[in-house]
């Protein structure tokens, strides 16, 4: 009979401890009240003595504490970590944040920082342009002539410079592409000039050394680089080509971009003069020379495959004979 009893004791404090976990840490290190020790038994039989009631008591008390002592271990040791990795997650998102808007705050100061020379400069298809120093459009000397070819003139020098319009002198949209049209071709006639003084050529050599504007295509030339040229001193007339010191050979440059910049804007002076200024940097001419063959035999120099070139080069000697001639009668003539 005794041990049915400790039986359901048993099952009864098992139950009872399912129902009180969720309350542990509520509970006392303590001894326990007069009301929990009256309290505890009352659920239970009243044929149950008091030894029993007494020690069924004290063994539920104590394994709830030894419960109420582990669950507050076990809260203090996860509640930390857990707070530390939230944390340390927001600190993250927040200095990832702050990275993105430092970095697009440094982009956008750098942006308002830069020139207009620089900006155009930059442009994709604008490589073979120099920044021009603004020392150098400021002296208005360097300047003759131009407000004869740029309409609008004094509002696309102040685009170049960055001056600033005053409010009421506002344009509008169709005006404002004007000016801006004005001042491409306002600093490109004013590159021309610039790229023929010392620093000019200097900021141009750089260029240069690391073939910014291409490379001969001539095989025979071994990749020479080139430099560029215009067929025209005058605007909207032809477009920019390239000049090969090596074998003299003029191409378009490789970049449709580039091929679309007006001759121009870099004269027909440049490479000529720049090669006179520095005689160390012409190069050798190529020494071999490609000769045409069929089968592996040359083609003779009666055929017609050079007739065309023949009959103009015989016609080229005619007229500057006749020239030579005519212009020695002229001379005795005057005497």
């Amino acid at each position: 009979m005794q041990s049915l009893d400790d039986t359901t004791n048993g099952s009864m404090q098992a139950q009872q401890q399912q129902q009180d976990l969720p309350e542990l840490s509520k509970l006392s290190l303590d001894p326990p009240s007069k009301q929990t020790q009256s309290s505890a038994p009352s659920t239970y039989n009243n044929n149950y003595n008091a030894a029993d009631e007494k020690s069924s008591a004290s063994a539920a008390l104590q394994s709830y504490q030894k419960a109420a002592v582990a669950l507050q271990a076990s809260n203090q040791v996860v509640k930390p970590n857990h707070q530390a990795t939230i944390s340390n997650s927001n600190v993250n998102s927040v200095a990832l944040k702050d990275g993105v808007v430092e970095e697009e705050s440094s982009e956008i100061s750098a942006s308002d920082d830069g020139s207009w020379i620089t900006w155009f400069c930059s442009l994709r298809g604008n490589e073979f342009f120099c920044e021009v120093d603004e020392e150098y459009i400021q002296d208005d000397f360097n300047l003759t002539g131009l407000h004869l070819l740029v309409p609008y003139y004094d509002y696309a020098l102040d685009m170049v410079l960055d001056v600033e319009m005053p409010m009421e002198e506002k344009l509008s949209e169709q005006q404002q592409e004007i000016v801006e049209s004005a001042a491409e071709m306002l600093y490109g006639l004013i590159h021309a000039r610039y790229i023929l003084t010392n620093r000019g050529m200097h900021a141009m050599y750089e260029k240069y050394r690391s073939a910014a504007f291409g490379r001969c295509p001539h095989v025979f030339c071994q990749g020479q680089p080139v430099l560029p040229v215009g067929l025209s001193d005058l605007p909207r007339n032809f477009t920019v080509n390239v000049f090969c010191p090596r074998c003299h050979g003029l191409f378009f440059p490789k970049s449709t971009r580039q091929a679309n910049i007006d001759g121009a804007y870099f004269g027909t002076t440049f490479p000529h003069l720049y090669l006179m200024t520095h005689p160390d940097m012409v190069p050798m001419k190529p020494t071999q020379e490609y000769i045409p063959r069929v089968y592996g035999f040359k083609i003779h120099s009666s055929s017609l495959y050079y007739k065309n070139n023949e009959e103009e080069t015989a016609q080229r000697r005619l007229e500057a004979n006749d020239r030579n001639s005519l212009n020695r009668r002229k001379s005795r003539a005057g005497r």
